[in-house]
């Protein structure tokens, strides 16, 4: 078909969204390469991420853009074979069992800890910060840490499980001020590496190993922006491996990135470029598979405060780039660009969520106020 037939469909689908092509807003478009309709069209998500990081379009606030498309719900006006090929595949396999644990580790977060220690916080901590009250980035995640270990109720001496552990930042974080002994596991070596070093004579230990081999007992167990790699046919075994490893008693806390409705596959282009095999869950996905094990203490929902660490993630990330680009070329900024704000788009516009579970083993005693 002629590329006018793409343009006119990708018009109608701007157009609803208040969107223009080559407009003058700070959300529109500007279109360098008309192969761009085509691309959009029949590859979605993909085609339009791929064809952002070649340099055919642009505009100045991807962020605004997708928060736009996302609420005039154009993702369900394109149904790219990307699309449909990712729910088959994922129906038809696990693509998160234990021997495929750590292609994510090699995949993202081996990428290089120069990018991430130059994108975070001062606690390389990645996930969601916790903005009420912080007035910078480095606050909302010492607040988002607080936030954790107060709803977990540690006390001196307890011994934590921290399934993900990232660079370490969280462990160091929980031995230093609340006087506990940590576990931490990761599937990145680099992870592993920085996390040592960052957690070196403290009382924690950092293991390179997937949470399904984890052996021992523990008061608390946590997981800080970890499930998302778990998988939707692996979630009940995920808990079932914290129910576990859980002490009489003890309490679980999930933090993670949710979805409004079940899932069964990931974006094709974020799969693809910077989250290979991840799923986001649903709320139904999680209780579902949690029943029988936990009892629910607490749900808390704060996802714009994702939109506002994301932010702040890319202006780190562009303010630092001069440094960054001798090590990552031009296509990789794009890239990462079109990744940090576009998924920032999407929390602003609660296409995705983020939650903190609280679980009990067996349920708590008595009056629980969870912090907030």
């Amino acid at each position: 078909m002629p590329d006018n037939f793409y343009r006119k469909r990708l018009e109608t689908i701007f157009n609803a969204a208040g969107i223009a092509i080559d407009g003058a807003e700070e959300h529109d478009i500007r279109i360098h390469n008309h192969k761009v309709f085509r691309k959009a069209i029949t590859q979605g998500n993909l085609g339009l991420g791929e064809s952002y990081m070649k340099g055919w379009w642009e505009c100045d606030a991807l962020d605004q853009l997708f928060y736009r498309l996302l609420r005039s719900r154009a993702d369900e006006k394109v149904k790219p074979i990307e699309r449909i090929a990712g729910k088959i595949t994922g129906r038809m396999f696990n693509l998160q069992t234990t021997s495929r644990a750590f292609i994510i580790g090699e995949k993202h977060y081996n990428t290089g800890n120069d990018l991430f220690r130059a994108m975070l916080d001062n606690r390389m901590v990645y996930s969601c910060g916790y903005w009420d009250g912080a007035r910078n980035l480095d606050e909302a995640q010492e607040r988002k840490l607080r936030l954790v270990f107060d709803k977990l109720m540690l006390e001196p001496g307890m011994h934590l499980l921290d399934i993900g552990c990232g660079w370490g930042g969280a462990a160091r974080f929980a031995a230093e001020h609340y006087g506990v002994k940590v576990t931490a596991i990761t599937v990145s070596s680099e992870q592993a590496a920085e996390a040592k070093q960052q957690c070196e004579n403290l009382p924690v230990t950092i293991a390179l190993s997937d949470y399904r081999n984890v052996e021992g007992s523990f008061d608390r167990i946590y997981s800080i922006g970890m499930f998302e790699h778990v998988g939707y046919k692996n979630y009940r075994n995920y808990f079932e491996t914290v129910k576990r490893c859980l002490k009489p008693g003890g309490l679980s806390l999930l933090h993670t990135i949710g979805g409004n409705e079940p899932c069964v596959s990931v974006d094709p282009w974020i799969c693809r470029y910077i989250f290979p095999n991840s799923m986001i869950p649903s709320a139904s996905q999680i209780t579902r598979n949690a029943e029988g094990l936990f009892m629910l203490e607490d749900w808390h929902v704060f996802a714009f405060d994702y939109y506002l660490t994301l932010k702040a993630w890319h202006e780190n990330f562009e303010s630092r780039w001069e440094v960054l680009k001798r090590h990552y070329p031009e296509t990789f900024r794009r890239m990462w660009n079109y990744y940090l704000l576009s998924c920032a788009g999407a929390f602003k516009a609660r296409f995705l969520q983020l939650w903190q579970i609280l679980f009990s083993a067996e349920g708590l005693g008595g009056a629980y106020r969870a912090p907030r």
